[in-house]
């Protein structure tokens, strides 16, 4: 009888588990999603590569309130690199984060959405739940949800798109997740988070929580690698990186 090593064993199951890391991941669909991604992507890959970008890449997503922008950034080898702006067309609410349901305000903070967001059927033509609340608001006890980025050009506490915007970002999120991206994490600024825009809004009420999500805009801007974030009583903390250890 052929004995089987523990060392056998454990090849076979971090081969098992490499090869499943990079298998396509299913994600919902309609008739809609698949018209539209059917459509974009041949126009996408070919935007990508001529800024030396995959169609399918890792994506991460910033969205400005202030500002009016969505923006894509994507993968490129070891950092992530701007594909495009997209203007947001709406948000309710003005500046500030949601705190409870009814409030007609839009989110800001910390996100992360799952093939499981996508809405291929949404009654704003297409969309993806961001995920509020998250652990920071529920731990706080904030209330609300199915806050989406979608289409259609209106929004009550979601941040709206014109058709042709959502139409782009969300193949590119499919893409992105059928290429093997667990998640894809979605990081919501009031404004970018500047001295001079800092400074500019010292004396509104909101600043204490703002302070928070500072931290994690600099670690973008300084590494552009996504930062991650935990929840640590009830506040957001960026994880330190783990220094390396030589010899």
């Amino acid at each position: 009888m052929n004995k089987i090593l523990p060392h056998m064993i454990l090849t076979g199951v971090f081969i098992m588990n490499a090869a499943a890391s990079f298998a396509a991941i299913a994600v919902p669909s309609s008739a809609r999603s698949k018209a539209v991604v059917e459509k974009n992507a041949p126009l996408l890959k070919e935007e990508f590569e001529k800024k030396e970008l995959k169609l399918g890449d890792k994506v991460y997503i910033r969205i400005f309130k202030e500002e009016h922008i969505l923006e894509v950034w994507v993968l490129d080898r070891y950092v992530y690199k701007l594909f495009k702006e997209y203007p947001v067309e709406y948000y309710s609410g003005g500046l500030g984060t949601k705190t409870k349901h009814g409030d007609q305000k839009s989110p800001e903070g910390f996100y992360t959405i799952y093939p499981y967001s996508l809405n291929p059927s949404s009654s704003y033509h297409l969309a993806f739940n961001i995920g509020y609340p998250n652990a920071y608001e529920r731990y706080r006890g904030y209330t609300g949800g199915d806050i989406m980025v979608h289409g259609s050009n209106v929004s009550i506490g979601c941040y709206a798109m014109t058709d042709p915007r959502i139409d782009e970002i969300y193949t590119i999120v499919q893409k992105a997740f059928e290429g093997g991206q667990r998640d894809v994490k979605v990081h919501i600024f009031p404004f970018k988070m500047t001295k001079e825009n800092l400074e500019r809004h010292k004396n509104d009420a909101n600043m204490p929580f703002w302070q928070e999500l500072v931290e994690g805009y600099e670690y973008f801007e300084q590494r552009k690698v996504p930062p991650v974030i935990q929840v640590i009583k009830g506040r957001y903390v960026i994880q330190k990186e783990i220094p390396m250890v030589v010899g």
